[in-house]
This record gives structure tokens, C-alpha cells and sequence, in this order.
């Protein structure tokens, strides 16, 4: 269930004003479109449906690339994760300029949300470690743990392990066997990668780990989400402590799920860790008239995303988090962050990458999309 495929303002792939309803939208896969004239999605063989949702994660690794290429990020391991034509020399994808100011701030406003996360907890492992924290062993450490779901091709964990953000963090991504295996193999044969992590510790069910001399832990678990719910006790996911803090992250994963189960898994870590943060992005607003074309978009290309009815404004985003035990919860539209949580002088740099004409047409967008947030217990905020 790869995370970074989906969305993302992503994969627009005609410079067509959305209003007209011919432009194709990053959207991928929702159900019936309640209340409109659209494609309905087909149901398929849950085994189809999971290789169509797959199969996704190659065009969000093409839009990270390009979003880099041209400077919006500052992402060295995203060249990484594109395959190389059979004539050789890496590929140049471009993506409209809507949809890579779109993946920049998508990018922004979740980083920001695990870099408020981490410093929580860098005055506890100061005050802990002391000056001497080099000397420390790596179960000395005060741990915190991130879990994200579908990560897929993901590049964060390695932006992270690069500039040694937390050195008792535990990082845990949770995906498909197949997902789980490419990244692995993708890890092995890129030196620089390789260089990073280490040698991986591979399982036969395609699971591995690895360690680094800063005491950062990186699990990539081969697990279906849907085995979570009848989980109780979380013991699929090797190597997740349910006493640390956590941040749990969804990028675009969990709308995938039949709303059921999608509510069984986030429930399944309410329940077990005290100490948890949720971060969700994902789109919404399916019953206006832009929302009606990404639902027609998304039925032509076999891709559903069930729980999209079941929350579709912010509103619900928040109650949703709300109603699985987290005592606050916040929401905003990507349209929101980038006027609230980018700086003046970032406008001005991004607009000098690739100026936007059509500043309705990113805000139409960018408002169909939202990041969602929520904490309890010893984590005050984000």
C-alpha cells in the first residue's frame, strides 16, 4: 500500500484548467462518487487491486525527482528510486508546475510535523545523555518510534538518517511483501545506500532491518495492513515497543482500506501506545464539481479510495482522529499550508523555479487535499 504514490498533487499529466473538467488529477482510487454522474469504479479481485495500488508508487517517485531536479527539494536519494531505461542515463521527469508546488508542500508540511515531533524529545535525551552522549550505547538511548504506513519508495527515512536527526530513533515502515522486497534490492545495489544503511538483515517473508552506529534502528516489515485489525496485541510488527512515544504516518495509505479496517488499524495503535501522535494526508471534498472529475479520473484507471466518503471535509479528518482516542486533532488543506506555514521569502524562491498563472487553478487543487493531525498522552502538541 505505498504511500507516496498516491497523490501528492502528483500526477496531472495535461496543462488543462481542472474547471473543465478534462485535466487529470494525482487522485487514486475512490469508490462510487455519491451524487454525481461519474464512472463508478468496478470492484476487483482484491489481488488486482492491490498490484493497481502498487504500481502507483513508480509515478510518486518520478514526481519527488522532479520536484528535485528542478530545486523545489533537497533530496539526494530520490534519484534513487527511478528505474533506468534499458538504453541507459536516468530519466528527466517533468510534472506540471501545479503538481511539483504541490509534492514541495506536501513534502514541507510533514517534515515540519515529525521535526516537531522529534524535538519533543530532544531535551529528555539531552538531560539523559548528557555530554557525553557519543559514549552512550545505543540501549542507553532514549528511543522514540515512527511507523509509516505504505511507505513504499519513500525517501524520508534516509533524508533523516542522513543528517542523524535522533540517534535512539526507531524507524518502522509497514507495506506490501513485494514493496518491501524492492526497496531492498533497490538498497543493495545502489552503493550509496548500501554505504548508509549497512548490510539489511533479510527475512524469507521479505521483511528486513538494519542498525546504525548512531543507534537509529530501520525496520521494513513485509505485512498487509489489513492482518492489523485482527492483530490484538501488534505482535506482526517485530521490533515496535508500544511503551516509546509514537508518531504513526499515513500518507494517502490508509484511504485504501474499506473504512472498517481502516478504522480497525488506527485503533489498533490507540489502544496499545499511550504515548501517540497521528499524521494523515489525504484528499477530500468528492461532492463538488471538481471532486466529481477526480472520481471520474480515478474510476478510469481502476483505483478506489472507500474511506473518501466516509470523511469527506477536514472536519471529518479531525472528528475521525477524535473518535479514535487522541484528545486533540487539527486539520488544514494544502492550500492553507503553503499560505500559512511557508515563509515569505520560500514563496518568492519557489515562484522563481516556476511561476504559477493559474493561482485559482492551485488553489482548487490544493484544497481538495488535506494534512491531518492528532496527539494524546505525554505528546502536548505538534
Amino acid at each position: 500500500m505505498s504511500a507516496n504514490s498516491i497523490p501528492n498533487l502528483l500526477s496531472l499529466r495535461e496543462n488543462k484548467n481542472p474547471r473543465s473538467g478534462s485535466a487529470r488529477t494525482g487522485l487514486r482510487g475512490l469508490g462510487r462518487d455519491k451524487g454525481s454522474d461519474s464512472q463508478t469504479v468496478e470492484r476487483t479481485p482484491t489481488s488486482t487491486q492491490d498490484r493497481i495500488v502498487q504500481g502507483t508508487d513508480d509515478d510518486a517517485a518520478v514526481s519527488r525527482l522532479s520536484a528535485v531536479d528542478l530545486g523545489y527539494l533537497d533530496d539526494p536519494f530520490a534519484q534513487h528510486f527511478i528505474e533506468t531505461p534499458s538504453g541507459g542515463g536516468r530519466p528527466s521527469p517533468r510534472r506540471l508546475p501545479i503538481i511539483n508546488r504541490g509534492t514541495y508542500t506536501r513534502t514541507r508540511a510533514l517534515d515540519h510535523l515529525i521535526d516537531s515531533f522529534l524535538a519533543q524529545q530532544a531535551p529528555l535525551a539531552a538531560s539523559t545523555c548528557g555530554d557525553d552522549q557519543g559514549a552512550k550505547t545505543a540501549a542507553e538511548v532514549p528511543q522514540i518510534q515512527i511507523i509509516s504506513l505504505g511507505a513504499g519508495t519513500d525517501t524520508r527515512i534516509f533524508r533523516l538518517f542522513s543528517r542523524r536527526a535522533f540517534p535512539g530513533l526507531v524507524y518502522h515502515e509497514l507495506d506490501f511483501p513485494a514493496i518491501a522486497r524492492k526497496k531492498a534490492h533497490i538498497i543493495q545495489a545502489t552503493p550509496t545506500l548500501k554505504q548508509l544503511l549497512g548490510d539489511l538483515s533479510l527475512a524469507d517473508d521479505g521483511s528486513w532491518a538494519c542498525q546504525l552506529l548512531t543507534g537509529v534502528q530501520y525496520h521494513c516489515h513485509a505485512l498487509d495492513l489489513r492482518h492489523l485489525v485482527t492483530d490484538a496485541s501488534l505482535s506482526s510488527v517485530r521490533g515496535l515497543n508500544v511503551d516509546l512515544p509514537t508518531l504513526l504516518l499515513s500518507e494517502c495509505c490508509l484511504c485504501y482500506l474499506e473504512p472498517s479496517t481502516a478504522k480497525g488499524v488506527i485503533q489498533r495503535f490507540t489502544d496499545h501506545i499511550p504515548n501517540l501522535a497521528v499524521v494523515i494526508y489525504e484528499p477530500v471534498k468528492p461532492y463538488d464539481a471538481f471532486g466529481r472529475m477526480m472520481v471520474s479520473n480515478l474510476a478510469a484507471r481502476k483505483l478506489r479510495m472507500p474511506t473518501l466518503e466516509c470523511y469527506p471535509l477536514p472536519i471529518d479528518q479531525q472528528t475521525r482522529l477524535l473518535e479514535a482516542g487522541l484528545t486533540q486533532a487539527k486539520t488544514m488543506t494544502i492550500d492553507e499550508i503553503w499560505e500559512c506555514w511557508i515563509s515569505q521569502d520560500e514563496k518568492r524562491r519557489i515562484d522563481a523555479i516556476e511561476r504559477l498563472d493559474e493561482i485559482e487553478e492551485w488553489q482548487l487543487l490544493a484544497g481538495h487535499y488535506i494534512v491531518a493531525w492528532g496527539w494524546k498522552g505525554q505528546i502536548t502538541s505538534l
